[in-house]
């Protein structure tokens, strides 16, 4: 099974569009975006230093569109799961059929916008914590006032909130950890960011979403989501919400992922599986940075995706499950029923309680793929609707 991921901020270096821009059209595709997003992303992708592609408001939508831009050149079709990390996540929706490319696009822009005017509205920042026991980590954090905004798995933290908060953290870090602090305009992914999460959802709510065509990770806590209008109230929530790439990483490896393309600019996210994912035997990595690299990521996909270039791997027909845990279908539906979208056909008992799971789509239960106290991981097929495999 192939995963394609779509990086986040701080991933950018400078002038790391500029080969492909010599792709046919791509130099075309940028301008069309670029009047999107608001920024011009063919001079930031080429010319811009590394200062001016570290402004907030201008790194978003760049990363999203080389994101996107680089994915064109791949047989998508064969790719099963998708994931990005914080605004990657934009990319990895479009990727994944939730939105076009276009809104994902303008999202980005004004996510990037936003989020910018709240980082000004007073002193924060972020700060890795590397090493220590995760507990310890954890409870520092909340002892200084701070959030933990990202927790990245292979042992990396990273803290968010006040200024002088993060200088205490600095001065007292926890037992065996080591503290960075990050080159960033304020604290992501925390309550900081709130006029940013209220300006995203009221641009957010004018889409209209399609239901995943592959299965599509959420960063909010690792799991598949199966409905687009689910995956877009998640993006806009990411805002103020902790980025859980640690989970994410976790339902990877449980869905026996085995090849790893990470879409340009490219290596955070690589480095960051290659760590985590060794001990079940680390998946092959394709780190996509330049059009050089298309040959081996196609070779990737046509060898992991198990189909032979001919087929996608999860269609849009399958529900799959949304957590892990075990499966309990409803009592009443037997295969043969007539589903309605949205309807509940069962659900998963999970640490954290029941979650249920609803048909994204209307149609003949044409086969149930799991049964009563089947154990299920998260992007596991759990029935088939209309008879379409």
């Amino acid at each position: 099974m192939l995963a394609v991921l779509s990086p986040g901020q701080g991933s950018q270096k400078p002038g790391f569009l500029t080969p492909w821009l010599d792709l046919p059209g791509a130099e075309a595709r940028l301008r069309w975006w670029s009047a999107l997003a608001g920024v011009d992303l063919v001079h930031l992708g080429t010319d811009a230093d590394a200062e001016e592609i570290k402004d907030t408001a201008r790194t978003q939508p760049l990363l999203v569109a080389a994101a996107l831009l680089a994915a064109e050149h791949l047989p998508m079709y064969d790719v099963a799961v998708t994931a990005g990390h914080s605004v990657g996540e934009l990319g990895a929706a479009a990727l994944a059929g939730v939105l076009p490319a276009e809104a994902a696009i303008t999202l980005a822009g004004v996510r990037g916008r936003e989020m910018a005017a709240a980082c000004a509205l007073e002193p924060t920042g972020m700060a890795a914590v590397l090493g220590g026991d995760p507990d310890e980590v954890l409870a520092a954090i909340e002892a200084h006032g701070l959030y933990p905004a990202n927790r990245n798995g292979a042992g990396q933290v990273v803290a968010a909130g006040a200024v002088d908060g993060l200088e205490k953290l600095a001065t007292e870090p926890p037992a065996k950890s080591r503290v960075i602090r990050l080159q960033v305009a304020g604290a992501f992914h925390t309550p900081y960011m709130a006029p940013a999460e209220a300006a995203l959802a009221g641009v957010a709510a004018g889409i209209t979403p399609s239901d995943p065509a592959r299965i599509l990770l959420s960063n909010l806590d690792g799991s598949a989501v199966n409905h687009g209008r689910e995956m877009v109230q998640r993006l806009v929530r990411q805002v103020t919400a902790p980025v859980r790439w640690d989970l994410c990483m976790r339902t990877l490896a449980d869905l026996g992922v085995t090849g790893v393309i990470e879409l340009a600019p490219a290596g955070t996210l690589a480095g960051l599986v290659k760590r985590e994912l060794k001990a079940g035997g680390a998946p092959e990595i394709v780190t996509l940075n330049t059009p050089d690299d298309l040959p081996a990521a196609r070779d990737l996909i046509a060898r992991h995706s198990g189909l032979g270039g001919h087929e996608p791997v999860i269609q849009f027909r399958v529900v799959v499950s949304p957590a892990a845990g075990t499966f309990t279908p409803a009592k009443e539906l037997a295969e043969g029923a007539d589903l309605r979208t949205g309807q509940v056909i069962g659900h998963v008992t999970t640490r954290q309680g029941p979650v249920e799971v609803t048909a994204h789509d209307s149609g003949l239960l044409t086969e149930w793929l799991a049964h009563h106290d089947d154990p299920v991981a998260p992007g596991q097929p759990l029935a088939r609707i209309g008879g379409h495999a």
